[in-house]
């Protein structure tokens, strides 16, 4: 009996392994989610919808794309963190979601690092400080002026947790301002209010703002890289400008579920790089500000892994929180 049950145990491993090559070689056969951690309109809902465009007419499968705000990124995460590892549902991590959070929120619904199967890096991307133009500073060194001798100060962002939050926190550690941190649940929640005058500053990704800035409904003061950008060379760096060392840029890569199989992950980096390295989107990305991706997953995994250790450091030395 023991015998006969050592078979039918081994058959059925080899029945599910058989299953498991099958649904890995026929795969994409059902509909693709690309989970977005942020409401529609960022950059990462910009590389979401052009990525899931063209995914869909190389694979001839439904991409699509659910957008899933909340706690800075974690909610979106979090539901593909546990979602089955198949490569059917995937995000479209961030800089906060995988390398930030950790540190600023002192109970994570899902592990950064072993929850997720790395894919690849999708874009970088500065973040731009932009005022309402009615703000009464025409540069960096005005608006720092402006700050220490009026006082208090409202920093908008996409949540807390983003860079977008972590750099106003680096900007208020190297400045010596006082400056109020308001959280929304996306930056379409946040700019009405930038453009409202309700909030002074943000520092918002580049994609997002630069055709506010090019219509003259908001004033950039500088970016956040360490270069300027090629999408608006005009734009100086805050570095120039009298912060040395400031450096915050903003990134997204894809994410699968941790186990994923490595022909799915392998299928999915190779299609999305391509996708990524054509000419056509290329240049589409470079317009807006992103610089494309499309790096390996082992790429992906170190890069991240040095993130986390520069985010919680910045982290650390301003003090900020998400709770």
């Amino acid at each position: 009996m023991k015998t006969l049950s050592k078979h039918f145990a081994i058959a059925a491993l080899a029945l599910a392994a058989a299953g498991s090559a099958h649904a890995q070689a026929g795969y994409p056969n059902k509909p693709i989610h690309i989970v977005v951690t942020f409401t529609t309109g960022g950059a990462p809902d910009i590389l979401a919808r052009l990525i899931g465009e063209r995914l869909q007419a190389a694979w001839g499968q439904t991409v699509v794309i659910d957008n899933k705000p909340g706690a800075g990124g974690n909610t979106g995460a979090d539901s593909v963190a546990k979602a089955a590892p198949d490569g059917y549902t995937v995000v479209v991590g961030t800089v906060g979601t995988h390398s930030i959070n950790g540190a600023l929120y002192k109970k994570m619904p899902y592990d950064m690092v072993k929850d997720f199967t790395p894919i690849t890096l999708l874009a970088t991307t500065p973040n731009m400080l932009v005022i309402h133009p009615d703000v009464p500073a025409k540069n960096l060194k005005e608006f720092i002026a402006l700050g220490k001798k009026d006082g208090k100060m409202t920093f908008a962002s996409s949540g807390a947790g983003t860079s977008i939050h972590v750099s106003g926190e680096l900007f208020k550690t190297m400045t010596g301002i006082d400056m109020e941190h308001i959280p929304y649940k996306g930056r379409a929640s946040a700019i009405p209010d930038l453009l409202g005058g309700r909030v002074t500053m943000m520092f918002d990704n580049m994609p997002s703002s630069l055709p506010l800035v090019k219509d003259g409904k908001l004033r950039a003061l500088g970016v956040t890289s360490a270069k300027r950008s090629a999408a608006a060379p005009e734009i100086p760096t805050l570095a120039e400008q009298g912060l040395p060392g400031f450096e915050a840029v903003s990134w997204f890569a894809l994410f699968a579920p941790a186990n994923t199989p490595a022909p799915i992950a392998d299928k999915l980096q190779a299609e999305v790089s391509r996708i990524l390295k054509s000419p056509e989107i290329s240049k589409k990305l470079l317009e807006i500000g992103l610089e494309p991706g499309g790096g390996t997953p082992a790429e992906l995994a170190a890069y991240q892994k040095g993130e986390i250790t520069k985010w919680a450091k910045v982290v650390k030395d301003s003090g900020a929180t998400a709770d």
